[in-house]
């Protein structure tokens, strides 16, 4: 199986909050799945975490390598700049990642994020859908004593609603 591509900053174990969210499904395909996941205008139909998602640069609505956007999600404003997104393909993942951040630069309150969406086929009619994220700043610091963790919760309901909405879609 295939794993997430780390920038140098970003890598587990040496951030200051890490979570992993994996389910491997039968009856959904990749494509079947992407399209609820890089059109961000859809997040708030399936996960209660996202909301007043924004394009900048006229861009949209789907999300393309090096394309800024905004959402909001556990009452962070986060604003995000792909960095990472390898659409569907036959023989290999599709990829999604975004650098996030949150407050100002150099304060107590910033927070960065590197927030990355594997996809990939198996065998059997099956799809891989692993999610992974780390943080750093005081705010990750925190999140991560927390429990239980609502990152890892809440990156579980944006899971099961992308598949159900996924699922809903083949229907």
């Amino acid at each position: 199986m295939n794993v997430i591509n780390w920038p140098e900053g970003f890598v587990p174990g040496f951030t200051d909050n890490f979570v992993s969210n994996e389910m491997i499904v039968s009856g959904l395909s990749v494509n079947d799945v992407w399209p609820f996941l890089s059109q961000p205008f859809l997040w708030p139909d399936y996960y209660k975490n996202s909301a007043d998602v924004r394009f900048y640069d006229n861009k949209g609505p789907e999300l393309e390598h090096g394309v800024r956007f905004y959402f909001s999600t556990f009452g962070f404003p986060v604003e995000s700049l792909v960095v990472e997104c390898i659409p569907p393909a036959e023989g290999r993942p599709a990829r999604l990642a975004w650098h996030g951040w949150s407050g100002e630069e150099n304060s107590a309150e910033r927070l960065d994020v590197h927030h990355a969406w594997l996809l990939e086929d198996l065998s059997g009619h099956r799809v891989r859908i692993l999610t992974q994220e780390t943080q750093n700043g005081n705010p990750a610091k925190q999140l991560a004593k927390t429990r239980p963790n609502p990152m890892l919760n809440g990156h579980q309901e944006w899971l099961d609603g992308l598949i159900e909405a996924a699922a809903a879609g083949v229907r």
